[in-house]
């Protein structure tokens, strides 16, 4: 039924049901329940349709979300859809995983009018399962097959939507990927009660339907090598992500209970698809009957907490310098993760891991208070003198972020470019690095960031490798050499 907007005025903002704490902390299944149509489009209907969307402005991908509210209200979802999808390679999974908290929708006119944000991810994410489920979303179909190819180095978010969009050029697209299944973090790094892993299987089917190649367990610098891609391709995108953790850098952190986050998820994720892991076996990445302790204070540390909490840890804790409004992590992910159980530990950072006879036993804490800003604008945090205290623990999970591998070391690449950080060296506006043909795109470039801005710079990137091809091959002016389509 045909909804008129503007109905915050007489209908209150609301996500879809959760799944009570109590249930969904013994599984891994999901915690959100999908919106039945009526919902749906009450929520939808809830938008504004302002003269300024801050919703967009403030989208990686500048969604056109007032659009696809308005055609959701309506009951149009399959233009919703296509609306939706014409500028964002995955909505299911960026309504899934985004923090609209932190974007779009904390910067709803309605949430700064105090009158509750419209439910945007909710939204976007029902209208994409609903396409799936009709079969509205069609593998690509270019208007004319090119014979110049692309070889993207990491199958994650930024490679996979780079691939789609030079597909729909017409270009053959190659996948290369280390692990052993395309998805990057989709799939190794995103717990599944945020993500199901189904919901990135079944984007990966679609490429392949779509005519890109993948090609996993296929390891650049030692199973191929960038020159063997450049020769092999017309162009190279390299969006391999970053993945190597910062260290914890105390006393301690080296025994082998002090894990790294993502060889913590990455155990939890391989067992919940059905694979075996000996780490996990061997109780070394498994947090079942251990007090468990966290530092970090972003998403990926609430992705751990909240899978200790599901492997049966007895007890779960986050250690986090600052207070609870400092946290970069999404707000809604640390209620999600009080509900479950976990024990936050606000103003709080680590001095030493503790062992007895080489095995954890504590962490020695000190206690913290906000100083003075800083030049950003955010209070540093502050030791207290003399106020250290022992925190128990059998496991340490250390979610500090990730940093970029050693690229041209790693590749055998020496004149890869990289800046002082580490990432790959780009033109801001074509994304090529110093090398003819060699772009580079997602968190490898800007340093580790959000699913959403992987995506959007591998949208930027294809559009780049497509104007540097095309420059080369001096055929512009062809007719097929036209906007990408929707």
């Amino acid at each position: 039924m045909t909804r008129k907007m503007m109905q915050f005025t007489r209908l209150d903002g609301k996500t879809p049901e959760k799944r009570g704490a109590d249930e969904r902390r013994d599984d891994f299944a999901e915690i959100y329940t999908a919106y039945a149509p009526e919902p749906a489009s009450d929520q939808a209907a809830r938008c504004e349709q302002c003269g300024i969307p801050f919703c967009q402005v403030h989208c990686p991908l500048q969604n056109n979300i007032p659009d696809w509210l308005l055609l959701t209200a309506q009951g149009r979802l399959e233009e919703a859809y296509a609306v939706s999808s014409a500028t964002n390679t995955m909505p299911e999974i960026c309504g899934r995983i985004c923090p609209q908290d932190r974007l779009c929708e904390g910067s709803c006119v309605l949430e700064q009018s105090r009158h509750g944000t419209v439910t945007i991810g909710a939204v976007e994410k029902y209208i994409t399962d609903t396409a799936w489920d009709n079969g509205w979303v069609k593998p690509v179909q270019p208007l004319r097959e090119r014979d110049q190819s692309v070889g993207i180095i990491g199958a994650g978010p930024g490679g996979m939507a780079a691939a789609e969009q030079l597909r729909k050029h017409g270009y053959k697209v190659t996948l290369y990927d280390r692990h052993d299944r395309a998805g990057g973090l989709l799939i190794y790094g995103i717990p599944g009660f945020k993500l199901d892993k189904h919901v990135v299987e079944r984007r990966t089917h679609w490429l392949v339907d779509s005519g890109v190649e993948i090609k996993v367990n296929v390891e650049v610098g030692r199973d191929i090598s960038l020159t063997d891609l450049r020769q092999r391709h017309d162009a190279v995108l390299i969006a391999t992500g970053v993945y190597k953790a910062r260290g914890l850098g105390v006393p301690g952190a080296g025994l082998p209970q002090v894990l790294p986050a993502l060889a913590y998820l990455t155990a939890s994720n391989r067992c919940n698809l059905g694979d075996t892991v000996p780490e996990f076996e061997s109780g070394l990445l498994n947090a079942e009957g251990k007090k468990v302790v966290v530092i970090g204070g972003g998403d990926t540390a609430m992705d751990c907490l909240r899978t200790a909490i599901r492997q049966g840890a007895t007890s779960v804790k986050c250690l986090y310098r600052r207070d609870r409004a400092n946290m970069p992590g999404s707000q809604r992910e640390v209620a999600n993760a009080i509900e479950e159980g976990v024990e936050f530990v606000w103003l709080t950072a680590p001095e030493a891991v503790l062992d007895q006879g080489g095995q954890v036993s504590a962490v020695r804490t000190v206690r913290m208070y906000l100083g003075v800003p800083d030049a950003t604008g955010r209070q540093s945090p502050v030791p207290i003198e003399g106020s250290q205290f022992e925190e128990p623990a059998d496991m340490v999970i250390s979610a500090l972020g990730f940093e970029p591998e050693d690229l041209p070391a790693l590749f055998g690449e020496p004149d890869l470019p990289v800046t002082k950080w580490g990432t790959v060296k780009v033109d801001s506006d074509t994304l090529m690095t110093e090398m003819d043909g060699v772009f580079a795109a997602g968190d490898i470039v800007r340093g580790a960031s959000l699913v959403v801005w992987a995506v959007r710079d591998g949208r930027d990137a294809a559009a780049g490798i497509h104007d540097y091809i095309q420059a080369k091959q001096k055929d512009t002016g062809d007719a097929g050499d036209i906007a990408l389509a929707s």
